[in-house]
């Protein structure tokens, strides 16, 4: 950005400064000079005598006082120029050096290097806030570009591989012309439905994280039953026994994105699950002004420190996801977290003490989401 060049603001606060100091000068010699004047006598030679103890005194005329008082005034209000300005100089260099590491921090964030810090010393004060807060956000977009940094690596991964699959059945289909067509069509197909389910999803995480849809009321326990009668044929084939519980809870959302998120929870519920004779429980409630669901499901032991990178994309326990024709994309929980934050709301994961996961998740209620 190119600026018009003029005074900065270290010069235009010492002119400031020594501007007003030299103010108060003038005005200070101003009252001393009609103070004075009040008590001089005039320039009559009778009025400027007087006799003290038989001793004639002659004092001075306002002539005589403003001969030697203009050289004086003139002299003092120099030096107080003088000093304002230098005084002025430093004491704004002093004032703006916050100013200017915050400046500095922000020449190099736009730069693109996000991980500087000011950590400004010092007393709390308005320029030591300014500062704590620029790191803040400094903390947060270098947390946000490494974020995604990791997605777009990951999403490149993910697309890459069914892309290679492809390509080589492809080149299978080319060199070997008696092999059975049906079953490279097939496996073709189920490569590239995995594709546009991975790109679907994609670009339903990224229309979450824009808050780019209608809020209507929603109720969350009907949302729920759906999902499970939709997973329910899923369910069976796994062996898992689906648990819907709890009483009308109403939110105001999006329902297709509230819907996927339920699909998502259930979903994950049952796939990750015991191999056979699990549980999965969805529970929903109206509580302290919020609307709660909670989708809790058996299954192996999950370690404490692995459950917060399940929300990250592409992650499942404690492996990557794999890529293959049997596999999820990998971006079920991502999802939830996606349109649970754009719903202003919480998501909350605790491993199950007897193995599985428990979510929980308080979105606002009606009356909250419409103040």
């Amino acid at each position: 950005m190119h600026r018009r060049s003029g005074l900065s603001a270290r010069t235009k606060l010492t002119i400031s400064y020594a501007g007003f100091l030299l103010l108060a000068g003038v005005l200070l010699l101003a009252v001393m000079w009609v103070f004075v004047l009040r008590w001089l006598p005039t320039d009559d030679p009778r009025s400027l005598q007087r006799t003290f103890g038989g001793v004639v005194f002659i004092g001075p005329s306002r002539a005589d006082l403003l001969r030697g008082f203009t050289p004086a005034a003139a002299t003092a209000l120099a030096f107080l120029l003088v000093f304002g300005l230098l005084g002025g100089w430093i004491l704004a260099g002093r004032m703006l050096a916050p100013l200017t590491r915050i400046a500095d921090a922000a020449r190099m964030a736009g730069y693109g290097s996000l991980s500087h810090r000011i950590r400004m010393k010092g007393p709390d004060d308005e320029f030591r806030e300014l500062a704590d807060v620029f790191d803040a956000m400094l903390e947060q977009l270098d947390s946000h570009v490494a974020e995604q940094q990791r997605f777009a690596a990951n999403a490149s991964h993910e697309l890459r591989t069914p892309l290679a699959i492809t390509r080589t059945l492809l080149d299978v289909a080319r060199d070997d012309p008696t092999r059975d067509q049906g079953e490279l069509i097939e496996r073709l197909h189920a490569v590239n439905t995995r594709a546009i389910d991975l790109t679907e999803a994609l670009l339903l995480l990224s229309r979450s994280d824009g808050k780019s849809f209608t809020r209507e009321p929603v109720d969350l326990s009907l949302i729920a039953e759906e999902a499970a009668e939709t997973l329910l044929p899923l369910a069976e084939k796994r062996q898992t026994t689906l648990d819907v519980t709890g009483e009308t809870t109403q939110t105001v959302g999006s329902a297709a994105l509230l819907l996927r998120m339920m699909t998502n929870l259930v979903q994950n519920a049952i796939v990750h699950n015991l191999p056979a004779g699990g549980t999965v429980t969805i529970h929903t409630e109206p509580q302290h002004g919020a609307s709660v669901l909670r989708v809790e499901n058996t299954g192996h032991p999950l370690p404490s420190e692995l459950v917060p990178a399940l929300t990250e994309p592409f992650q499942r326990g404690t492996e990557r996801v794999r890529t293959d024709e049997h596999a999820g994309v990998g971006l079920g929980l991502a999802i939830v977290h996606s349109i649970v934050r754009a719903h202003d709301g919480t998501l909350a994961l605790a491993p199950r003490p007897t193995g599985g996961l428990l979510v929980t998740i308080r979105l606002p209620d009606q009356g909250l989401s419409r103040n």
